[in-house]
């Protein structure tokens, strides 16, 4: 499975206004539906859901939010820079400023984990995410994430 497979450079972007995880997971669902062709609201509403059984803040300013929905046929993905960083209730108590929200079929067992596992293995990297955060631009920061796994996998 390849970053590439799951994020579409249309799913990525750089927000200026989220100023809460429920405005940020908004904004996730309205790129959701442009990139993805999903409906804002069911993004949305998953998301919500699973936030609800625990953070999705894996620490050091990066959240995994993720969530199975009913209409997909395969795992797709958001991909959103903060250029003000939001509490986001992650383990570490730091605040989000990198987010990767996932979304997977409700049936893709394996697939949803695989490819979440991929996504933390590469916003894990430190350098990958110094990357991130120093280019804010949507086609720079998908060429990085792109990238990143290749160079990993190497």
């Amino acid at each position: 499975m390849e970053l590439s497979s799951i994020l579409k450079p249309e799913a990525v972007r750089v927000l200026s206004a989220a100023s809460s995880k429920k405005r940020l997971f908004q904004e996730i669902g309205d790129v959701a539906e442009g990139a993805l062709g999903l409906e804002a609201q069911v993004v949305v509403d998953g998301l919500l859901e699973r936030e609800s059984l625990g953070p999705t803040g894996v620490g050091h300013g990066v959240a995994l939010p993720h969530a199975r929905l009913g209409d997909l046929a395969e795992v797709a993905g958001v991909f959103v820079m903060l250029e003000k960083p939001i509490d986001f209730g992650a383990v570490d108590r730091q605040p989000v400023d990198v987010a990767f929200a996932l979304f997977a079929p409700e049936e893709a067992g394996v697939d949803h984990l695989k490819a979440l596992a991929l996504v933390s293995r590469t916003l894990r990297n430190t350098s990958v995410c110094a990357k991130l955060r120093a280019n804010p631009d949507p086609v720079k920061l998908y060429a990085i994430l792109t990238e990143a796994q290749s160079v990993q996998a190497a």
